[in-house]
């Protein structure tokens, strides 16, 4: 596992941190660590988990952005030939009164 302060994590991707996070949680399961590793490994994989879970919120949040921009899109042609139908009926009533 690299030496790193956990400054680092902040500047690790998705990959890098999920795979250092495995490190962490198998060097833990062994069991072999002292208490202070296990202490320095434990506050390693939390600040790991944190940016995993910044990633992935990250993630999601622009997916959620993406659906809602795809669902404007899809959907503003639809709004745009209801408008122009009730703009037709409209029309077409004063035409005929």
């Amino acid at each position: 596992m690299a030496a790193t302060t956990p400054a680092d994590v902040a500047s690790l991707s998705y990959e890098q941190a999920r795979d250092e996070l495995v490190a962490v949680v198998t060097a833990l399961e062994q069991g072999t660590a002292t208490l202070e590793e296990s202490l320095a490994l434990w506050e390693r994989g939390e600040a790991l988990a944190a940016r995993c879970e910044e990633w992935l919120i990250g993630a999601k949040a622009r997916l959620d952005a993406a659906r809602a921009a795809a669902s404007e899109t899809s959907t503003a042609p639809a709004r745009v030939a209801a408008s122009e139908t009730t703009t037709t009926a409209a029309g077409d009533a004063a035409r005929d009164a």
